[in-house]
């Protein structure tokens, strides 16, 4: 059994997150206010989980291996989804959902949007970023259970990010098509979830989750995940956007009919 490693305090850690997250959110938001465009808020997602990661990383005085390994893998899970959302995005203007709120508050949005879209988010973020924080918390020491956990844990991020990048590039490949325009995609692995990105995304937070519980021991590890999925399932990801296709989409309730909205089954019928 190896010695234990001297890492973070709690209140260390997640105050330093906090401060990373506060920053990088107002920041944000100075530049969405120049640019007229709260929509960068979307790319900032990803990259700040990266920020936290790497800020409670260069505050630890020794991390243990399975910490390490999550610094890693967020910043190629953040990295890669705000490359993606900054080239999908680019050149088309304010998302729509933020074009609504700002018709709706008016010349307020500026400092409305700092609390309702930027402030919130932040939240989210450092709530989600938990088991990214916590990781570098408390004693390490080596053992079955631990070592199961992380191959478990990686084994679940590696699966995710699969279905993420996978699912992403068949769905830009079909929108890059004119004749599928007004469609519903349904193929490749959208034949089996309707929303293969994001079981793809509470796939990786769980993987995450489960190597931060192998290293700290403690059900502070799973509230990351725990929120993403509900945020995915319930909030900001599944529910939101099936609500909009109903109205985009003819054949969107066929679609529903057939084929499981979160995790991938045979489709039915």
């Amino acid at each position: 059994m190896s010695e234990p490693m001297l890492a973070l305090s709690t209140g260390g850690a997640l105050g330093g997150a906090a401060l990373a997250v506060a920053v990088l959110m107002i920041g944000t938001w100075l530049v969405s206010l120049a640019l007229t465009n709260a929509s960068i808020v979307d790319i900032t997602w990803g990259l700040g989980f990266v920020v936290v990661a790497w800020v409670s990383a260069l505050r630890s005085e020794g991390s243990a291996g399975p910490a390490s390994l999550i610094v890693a893998m967020i910043t190629l899970w953040g990295v890669r989804l705000g490359a993606y959302l900054f080239w999908r995005n680019h050149g088309k203007g304010e998302d729509y959902r933020y074009v609504a709120m700002r018709r709706h508050w008016g010349k307020r949005f500026w400092i409305i949007s700092l609390g309702t879209v930027f402030g919130l988010q932040g939240v989210l973020m450092w709530v989600v970023s938990l088991p990214v924080q916590v990781a570098h918390v408390g004693d390490y020491r080596d053992s079955a259970l631990s070592s199961a956990l992380v191959v478990i844990g990686a084994a679940l991020y590696v699966l995710g990010l699969g279905f993420e990048v996978i699912g992403d590039l068949q769905l830009a490949r079909f929108k890059a098509n004119p004749a599928n325009d007004g469609k519903v995609m349904r193929v490749g692995l959208w034949r089996f979830t309707r929303h293969p990105n994001y079981f793809g995304d509470a796939c990786v937070w769980w993987g995450v989750g489960l190597v931060a519980l192998s290293v700290t021991g403690t059900w502070w590890a799973l509230i990351g995940p725990l929120v993403m999925n509900v945020l995915l399932v319930r909030v900001s990801g599944v529910a939101l956007l099936e609500r909009s296709l109903r109205k985009r989409k003819p054949d969107h309730e066929e679609y529903v009919r057939t084929t499981s909205a979160f995790v991938p089954r045979p489709p039915r019928g």
